[in-house]
């Protein structure tokens, strides 16, 4: 039985993954373990905005309480292995805390309100003796599991990249259960939602919460990696990063996190280069990431609105459906209105 392109391509970008830390440079595998953390984070975003129809724009927030528990945990005569498993967790429950009244606001108000509960956590992570104010937390020990040292780069690769797989895992297989039904429902209209039984409010606070314990992961993993948290980690710019790796790459799929946490991060590296050089101002790498942000919006929602993959996905669809040989069969002319009329 022949594979179905999904399977081909899913092997392949696995494939690519495995192999990637093996053939990049030390340098580049450090941007490598950034870019995979990106996408842990975007892929609860992309779940959040695409399924619960929720805007966050303080994701970024989730990432630094990771972050620092993590490293409080472990500065404190703590295990790493429990800073880590704690991270997701006190990331996930203060999401599900300030969730409860956030939520009930909609569109750019909540937009807005979790933009606000990032910079009071800044605020506060800053002023806080035992948090290190605005220096933050230097050295974080490296991460220790059943005995193995996570000191290499390449270590922290597959850790990110495991991490990765495992977050792709639970959301794909809660996109494909029955609650995940009632999020593709409330993604499209919370008053049919509500109206079929769906649970909306506790739908939109779940997925609130998964996302911002994903986020708390990628943050605990960050706080090994770099070996120091800071307030300075967690710009609120970062969290406007992540919003745009959603739209570039498609909200509600996992491959669209994956494709647009890395065309930003590899963008991102670029701009960084080019703001640094010579005769630059120290301005340079912020102003040119704004810029761009704003020109990759402007051009996503002009001719890719739905973001990279889905709209790679339709039109590979569509040109199948349109060299798709004539048949006779009785329900031929069924499906092939069918892949016309498909979006």
């Amino acid at each position: 039985m022949k594979p179905s392109p999904r399977v081909l391509v899913a092997a392949a970008v696995c494939a690519a993954a495995l192999a990637a830390p093996l053939l990049l440079s030390e340098a580049q595998v450090s941007v490598y373990v950034l870019l995979l953390l990106a996408a842990c984070v975007v892929t609860g975003l992309s779940m959040l905005m695409g399924y619960a129809g929720q805007v966050s724009l303080g994701q970024a927030s989730f990432f630094m309480v990771g972050g620092y528990t993590a490293a409080l945990i472990t500065t404190h005569g703590r295990p790493s292995w429990l800073g880590l498993a704690a991270a997701p967790l006190v990331a996930a429950a203060l999401a599900a805390l300030i969730g409860v009244p956030l939520l009930r606001l909609r569109g750019h108000q909540l937009a807005f309100a979790t933009l606000a509960v990032q910079l009071i956590l800044l605020n506060l992570v800053g002023q806080q003796e035992w948090t290190g104010g605005d220096i933050g937390l230097q050295g974080v020990p490296r991460l220790e599991i059943a005995g193995y040292e996570f000191a290499t780069d390449l270590s922290y690769a597959y850790l990110a990249l495991a991490a990765l797989g495992l977050i792709a895992l639970i959301t794909r297989n809660i996109v494909a259960s029955r609650p995940g039904r009632g999020l593709r429902a409330l993604a499209t209209s919370e008053v049919a939602a509500a109206s079929s039984g769906v649970p909306v409010a506790t739908y939109k606070l779940a997925v609130f919460s998964l996302s911002a314990g994903f986020a708390g992961l990628a943050g605990g993993i960050y706080a090994f990696y770099i070996g120091y948290v800071a307030p300075g980690s967690f710009p609120v710019l970062l969290s406007f990063e992540y919003v745009v790796m959603v739209v570039v790459g498609g909200a509600g799929t996992v491959y669209g996190a994956l494709a647009g946490a890395t065309v930003i991060t590899l963008l991102l590296q670029l701009l960084n280069n080019v703001g640094t050089m010579e005769g630059m101002p120290a301005a340079a790498p912020t102003v040119l990431s704004y810029a761009v942000y704003g020109l990759l919006l402007i051009l996503i929602v002009l001719f890719m609105p739905r973001g990279l993959v889905p709209s790679a996905t339709g039109w590979w669809e569509r040109r199948a459906a349109r060299g798709a040989p004539a048949s006779d069969e009785p329900d031929a002319a069924p499906v092939r209105d069918l892949a016309r009329t498909s979006p």
